[in-house]
């Protein structure tokens, strides 16, 4: 009898982002099933993060075309991939890293090699008639994640002249995913409300990743409208709904210290305004603090506010295991933001998450800003039982699938499935 599971065909299309970006589509096809998936694509993104092969041919996209990639999938990958075990995940992995053979995947293009990847692991749960995370972790019980949800954006995500990239909420005060998840949509739209009242028009402009991006120059002004927008909605700001920030302070590091809120800060001063943040506000979670070589900084504000503030690694990681472990030997954060694009291969993704999890690190589960509308990362947030997914506001397509497939596994799990809650940073990747 013929496995069922051998890899007869790889097919590769150029589509679009949510930005209008053309990115990579991979479909892998066994005899009785199909698995496709879509490559997603950062704008803020770090500097030892996986090379994302574009064709630079100003005649198309301005440069930004993926056909060369596409050409390296059919040519090289497709050929040593085809006829494999579409279980042997570590090992198709493996193959694509030697063809590439560089250390950054610049050769043949983390967008293609991770296409691949997620494909083969897609496949083969259709194959065996599974759920995606029940394929990736078989389990006795799952853990839905709470959202961090990016409601108000600046940085290089927007265009107005906030330094920090992401103002997010994180609803764990409740019991039940859904209705955390309601939580968050009726607070973001009441924000909206709020940023109207007080801008005008402008305030209900929308940022990439489907936050409000409005005219807003200052931190505290940005946290004060959420602050507003919980309470109106009659919920308890620390207690049901904390908040979360997203610095993405590499985008704003300059002339050996930071510009923030109008102001040159240097290093001192932007422990402080943390720490200031973190007194003034129920802060619960700050990502890249620091720009994405200062691994001391990281450890320093990680030892003063770490047992209360989740202090998360981006850039400074980029989801690559050799990083982390610096960070770990150092005491530098506390939490691995996972981006399977940053490191190019769903293995290595895992095997990032298992090392940040058995040295005591959380993990987020993590989208980019030029996302697809592909569902991946929500099974794989599952699969973890990580606890935490970031993937946006509660708008835009892209974003919203990814809820909308939390939402389907929820009901699909039942009593197999239970909500991190409050307990989110108690949740270790093994």
């Amino acid at each position: 009898m013929s496995n069922p599971y051998t890899i007869k065909d790889i097919r590769a299309m150029e589509i679009l982002d949510s930005r209008g970006n053309p990115t990579i589509q991979v479909e892998v096809l066994t005899k009785e099933a199909y698995g496709r998936a879509m490559v997603p694509s950062g704008v803020s993104t770090g500097k030892y993060e996986a090379v994302e092969l574009r064709d630079n041919d100003p005649k198309r996209f301005h440069g930004r075309g993926v056909l060369q990639a596409l050409k390296n999938i059919s040519t090289i990958i497709g050929p040593a991939i085809i006829g494999k075990d579409a279980r042997e995940q570590r090992a198709i992995d493996t193959i694509m890293l030697q063809l590439d053979g560089t250390h950054n995947k610049s050769n043949l293009g983390a967008n293609a090699i991770l296409g691949v990847s997620l494909a083969v692991a897609k496949v083969a749960a259709d194959t065996g008639i599974q759920h995606l995370f029940e394929y990736l972790a078989q389990r006795e019980e799952y853990v839905l994640p709470v959202p961090m949800m990016n409601i108000l954006n600046g940085g290089a995500h927007a265009g107005n002249d906030l330094s920090i990239q992401e103002f997010m909420i994180m609803p764990f005060g409740f019991d039940d995913f859904h209705r955390a998840l309601r939580a968050g949509i009726e607070v973001y739209q009441t924000l909206g409300k709020v940023l109207a009242q007080k801008y005008g028009p402008p305030g209900k402009n929308i940022g990439d990743e489907g936050g409000y991006a409005p005219p807003i120059q200052n931190t505290r002004e940005a946290l004060d409208a959420i602050i507003i927008a919980i309470e109106q909605e009659g919920y308890k700001p620390g207690k049901e709904i904390g908040l979360a920030l997203d610095a993405a302070a590499t985008g704003f590091h300059s002339q050996g210290g930071y510009a923030v809120d109008g102001r040159h800060l240097s290093t001192q001063d932007l422990f402080d305004f943390y720490r200031e943040l973190s007194k003034e506000y129920p802060l619960i979670s700050i990502e890249d603090p620091f720009e994405e070589n200062d691994f001391e900084s990281f450890a320093q504000l990680t030892q003063l506010i770490g047992q209360s503030v989740q202090i998360v690694g981006d850039d400074i990681f980029v989801s690559n295991s050799a990083r982390l472990q610096r960070g770990i030997d150092m005491g530098a954060a506390n939490s691995l933001l996972l981006k399977v694009n940053q490191v190019g291969t769903l293995t290595e993704a895992r095997e990032a998450a298992k090392l940040a999890g058995s040295n005591g690190y959380t993990v987020i589960v993590s989208h980019r800003s030029g996302e697809t509308e592909n569902t991946f990362i929500a099974d794989l947030s599952v699969a973890l039982s990580c606890g935490q997914i970031k993937t946006g506001a509660p708008a835009r397509g892209e974003r919203t699938a990814k809820y909308n497939r939390l939402i389907k596994i929820n009901q699909d799990l039942g009593d197999k499935g239970r909500y991190a809650g409050d307990q989110f940073r108690k949740f270790k990747v093994n």
